[in-house]
Parts: structure tokens; sequence; C-alpha cells
């Protein structure tokens, strides 16, 4: 049923995977970070820290996720990247997500890849749930210019023109904290602005299967973790997990 939706919209969304005790206690481990860190960090900056802090780890390579992700993509499944987005109420700017595919700049060959997106916090419209065109991955690679208006989280400020965008198609993945969706690497999304007076915290998890290289890698450095299977291909050095598997 999972993997059927997956293959036809690009997305599943509303996947409960860990109960509300369990994610308040990666909550609060994540709050100790923000503390530590500040928020200018934790908004966007908290990139590949699975291979640094324990819980991030014990989050991204938790076998329920790994079950959903190794049915729609097969059972050989290795962890490419982590990195946490914390949208915080609107300031001075609002801070939005532009419409994009993430293959257009991960130099991946195939352009395929696997988004676990975990809700620490309680993901909606009001503070800024992601949300997709279904189907849309389904089209290739869409035009990607540069976004003009002030607030763009991504990276590079790129941006789908909204001309290529189907509204008739857009779908809104409100989570409660512990559900999990999975969006397809090129499935058009985006993320409006935290409105709310709440904290809109999730952790995004990149899934590839072996047979995808990275072709520049100047772009990234990865170090892709094999989580699930059997990697016949080498295109990365081996990378041990970080921490011992959890028992």
């Amino acid at each position: 049923m999972i993997a059927d939706t997956y293959q036809r919209d690009g997305y599943v969304s509303g996947i409960d995977i860990f109960p509300a005790e369990e994610i308040a206690a990666y909550r609060s481990q994540f709050d100790e970070l923000e503390d530590h860190l500040g928020k200018e960090t934790t908004e966007t900056g908290l990139v590949q820290r699975h291979l640094e802090y324990e819980f991030i780890w014990q989050l991204s390579s938790d076998e329920r996720i790994l079950d959903v992700i190794a049915s729609c993509i097969g059972n050989d499944v290795m962890l490419l990247a982590t990195h946490f987005f914390c949208k915080y109420p609107v300031g001075d700017t609002e801070k939005f997500v532009a419409w994009h595919q993430d293959v257009t700049y991960w130099g991946l060959d195939p352009a395929e890849m696997h988004t676990a997106w975990v809700a620490v916090d309680r993901s909606d419209r009001e503070n800024g749930c992601m949300q997709t065109v279904a189907g849309s991955h389904t089209g290739g690679i869409a035009p990607h210019g540069k976004s003009a208006r002030a607030g763009n989280l991504l990276s590079v400020n790129q941006e789908i023109a909204d001309e290529h965008i189907d509204k008739s198609m857009v779908r809104h993945l409100e989570l409660e904290a512990g559900q999990i969706s999975i969006h397809h690497g090129k499935v058009y999304h985006s993320s409006n602005a935290n409105v709310s007076d709440r904290r809109r915290c999730g952790l995004t998890l990149r899934f590839i299967r072996p047979e995808v290289r990275q072709v520049d890698p100047a772009k990234n450095n990865f170090k892709p973790v094999l989580l699930r299977g059997v990697d016949s291909y080498n295109h990365y050095p081996a990378t041990p997990p970080p921490f011992p598997v959890a028992v």
C-alpha cells in the first residue's frame, strides 16, 4: 500500500513511527542542542550531525523507518545525508522553502534519492508544513531559476517558477510529532513561512540505493553508511556506523 502510493504520487505521509514518549525524549535532546548551539545554527546548519551526536544517529538508523524506506526503494539502502530544518516563527523576514526538486543539486547519477522527513515537532499549515505536487516526480527535471523573494531557506536560492506548478495537485503534508513522510527526490515540494507561535522542527534523512554514485565529489563530501542489504558497487569508501547499533 505504502509502496504503491509512493510510486504513484512521489510521496507518502502520516506514517506513525515514534510514540509520544519516544519522540518527546528525542525532542528534549534536540532542545538541549538548540540551547547549546543557538537558533541561528539549528535553523538549517545541522548537516551530517548523525556522525557526531548519537541521538541523531539513532533517529537516522531506526529500523522502523528503514522498513518503510526498503518497501519503497528495495532492500539495499544507504544513508546519504541528514539535515535538521527548524522553521521558527516569522521575525523580520518570512523564512520559506521555494518549490524545488532535491536531486537538482545533489550531483548524483542516476538522479535518484529518497527523503524521510521526521517530525520532531507537530508540522501543520500554520507553522509551515511541507507541501508537494502529487505525481510531479514522473515528469523529469523542471527548470530551476533563482527566487526573487527574500527568505528562501534553500542554500542556492533555487526555485521552480509558479507557471510549472499544477496547483490542483498540491498536497499539504501535515504531521504529528513522531510521524514521518517520505518524498521522492524528483517530486516538487516547498513550504510556506511559519506564521504560528510554535517551532517546526524536522529531520531530513536522505537515502540512496548503492548503485547511485556521486558525479561531482566537490559538491558534497558524502560519507554514505550502508544500513540494509549489500553494496555491490563500492562507489564510496566504506563508512562504519558512527555509534553502536541500538538493541
